[in-house]
Formats: structure tokens, sequence, C-alpha cells
């Protein structure tokens, strides 16, 4: 896997030279977060060697390059899931290669079900921990101990100081954030209302199929995380109605103002540091 890390990260190189201090992986209907900063390169995810390519409408599949208030950044506008049938080291594939890139600190969003029923659709959502029920780890198998430890701890698996800036920030603009516990299922069929009524047992606030991988990948590296949902509908049994992806991608939309104010002040108090 590291010399496919190598070599995906050398067909970047050969593009640009461009160091990046901040990754954002962008979740459904999310890439516009990218339009946001200053971009300087932008390299479709088919030119990156071994790169995973997504099959899921609302993710763009383009890794861009580029700078906010002088903080060197690299979005991805789009990730690729368990449920395509990647294994979870593709799916978190990338997060090396932005590691290997220069990546100090990740941020991370998606579109998530709210099984919280006090959130409403188009609100956000701080993630402060998560609940891993897809059945999988992209740590399974021989670890390598130059990228982490064999037994990585997770009791602060996204950072307090990160999460504070994102609340302090939030307040500044007026943005109603909440702070809960993300779910992660493997999918691709949503969550039954039962399956709800437990995982809201368990204490999730909010559910989807994604991020957990790339957070346990990512902390297993030692870079720091912060991440946000956008409550795009909400989870089965909350009210009546069938859910669909063409909902989640139109709500992710709605919020497309206060989100990126919220990703660009969070960019700008990094920068600072």
């Amino acid at each position: 896997m590291q010399t496919k890390i190598q070599e995906a990260i050398q067909s970047i190189r050969d593009r640009t030279d461009f160091v990046p201090r901040v990754g954002a992986v962008l979740g459904s209907g999310l890439g516009f977060l990218a339009d946001h900063i200053q971009q300087d390169t932008v390299i479709p995810y088919s030119e990156i060697k071994h790169f995973p390519q997504t099959s899921v409408t609302g993710h763009q599949g383009n890794l861009i390059l580029g700078t906010h208030d002088g903080l060197p950044v690299a979005f991805m506008a789009g990730r690729v899931h368990l449920y395509e049938g990647f294994t979870p080291q593709e799916v978190v594939f990338p997060i090396h290669v932005l590691k290997g890139l220069g990546v100090e600190t990740i941020v991370v969003t998606n579109a998530a079900g709210g099984v919280n029923k006090d959130y409403g659709v188009g609100e956000l959502m701080l993630i402060n921990d998560h609940i891993n029920m897809t059945g999988a780890n992209p740590l399974v198998g021989p670890n390598d101990d130059t990228v982490g430890p064999r037994f990585p701890d997770m009791s602060v698996a996204y950072d307090p100081e990160l999460r504070e800036i994102a609340k302090e920030e939030a307040k500044k603009l007026g943005i109603k954030l909440h702070s809960g516990v993300y779910l992660s299922t493997l999918g691709p069929s949503y969550e039954t209302p039962s399956e709800v009524r437990a995982f809201r047992i368990l204490g999730a606030d909010a559910v989807g199929m994604s991020t957990v991988p790339e957070v346990i990948a990512a902390r297993h590296m030692g870079l720091r995380v912060v991440a946000i949902s956008c409550i795009s509908n909400p989870a089965a049994g909350v009210q009546e109605g069938e859910l669909n992806h063409e909902e989640v991608t139109e709500a992710a939309h709605s919020v497309r103002e206060p989100f990126g104010k919220l990703v660009q002040s969070i960019l700008t108090r990094i920068s600072s540091k």
C-alpha cells in the first residue's frame, strides 16, 4: 500500500509542488465548499494513480489545491464509500495521500440523517464522537509502525481545540451548530425505523454512511480532525415519508451560505496559528 501511496503522491507532484497544511473531505452535495478557496490546481481523481473514484451522484471526484487567507489547503470534492464495494483501506487511501502531501489537519464533512428529534433539516452538527456500526475498520491487517501505532487511542478522535474553534465561529456568525454523536452504518440502504430507535438508545444524534473510516485512519497517522454534518433529512421513523438521495443533496445545497462561511472561518482561525 505504501508503494501505491507514494506513486499517487508522485502523480500529483508531477502536476504541482503545492504543499497543503489542511485537507478537507467534502460529502454528498457539499462540493460547493471548495468554491470558497482560491483555487490553484484541480486534478480529477481519474488522473491520480491508484486513487479510488466515486460512483455516487453529488460527489464531483476532484482534488482541489488552493489557499484561504494564505493557508494552503487540499479539498477532496467527493469521497468513496464502503457500500460502493471498496475495501476500508481503499476508502482511506486518499487520507494517506493528503498526509503525504503535507496535510496536518483534516476537516471532514458529510450529509447525515437526524436521529436526534430536536435536529431540523438543513441544520449543522459538530461531531464530538462517533459510533462505528459498519463492521469494518481500515486498520485491520498488518500494522506499519512508521505510519501509526498498532492500537491507536480514539478517546479524543475529534480535536477538542478545533471543536471549540468551530463553536466560537458559529456563534460569531449566528449559525446554529449542534454538537453530537455521529453513527456510521455500512449502507447503501437507509436505516429502518427500528434501527434508528436503537441508534438513539445507543446515544447517536445523526446517522450516515461515511466519515468514520477516514477519521480512524487520520487519527492513526496523528492528524488533527474536526468534522461537521449537514442534517439532510430526518432519519427513518422520525417523520412520515420515504428517504431518497435527491433529498440529501438538496438539503446540502440549501446550507451553502452558512456552511461555507463556517468552514471559511474555521480555516481562517487555523491559518492564524
